[in-house]
């Protein structure tokens, strides 16, 4: 099924949870490159990946929605790598490819605690999970 209506703009009932709560750049992000891969691939699941990948590329995620990355690129390993057989660990969403300063700023504002003593990939450990809990809480 679309996730876009005809004039271009999502289907916020489409839409996963996350997105519903994010800005209607990361929501547009998602559905037209859905809707791209939908058409080109003709599979539900794959075309799912594909635009998670697209948006991750441009957002992050923090708590329960995307905001925009200061830089575009690959989240985590298993971003950069791409494809139907991609490697490596996703980050789910947390930018593993940004500084420390960033991550501890993320960490600060889920009020992780301890995260001054964290190295970095404890921090994204840390930030996926209360990720997961903020996602789970709010819906």
């Amino acid at each position: 099924m679309p996730m876009t209506k005809k004039n271009g703009k999502p289907k916020k009932s489409e839409l996963p949870s996350t997105l519903k709560k994010s800005g209607k750049k990361a929501q547009r992000t998602f559905a037209k490159a859905h809707d791209a891969a939908a058409e080109e691939y003709g599979d539900a699941e794959r075309a799912h990946r594909v635009a998670y990948s697209a948006l991750k590329h441009k957002f992050e995620k923090v708590g329960d929605h995307w905001e925009k990355k200061d830089k575009k690129g690959p989240s985590d390993q298993r971003a950069r790598s791409g494809g139907p057989n991609a490697k490596g660990k996703t980050a789910e969403g947390v930018n593993a490819n940004a500084t420390k300063k960033h991550l501890t700023e993320v960490a600060r504002r889920l009020d992780i605690p301890g995260r001054s003593k964290m190295d970095k990939g404890e921090l994204v450990s840390a930030i996926k999970k209360a990720n997961r809990r903020e996602t789970a809480k709010s819906r």
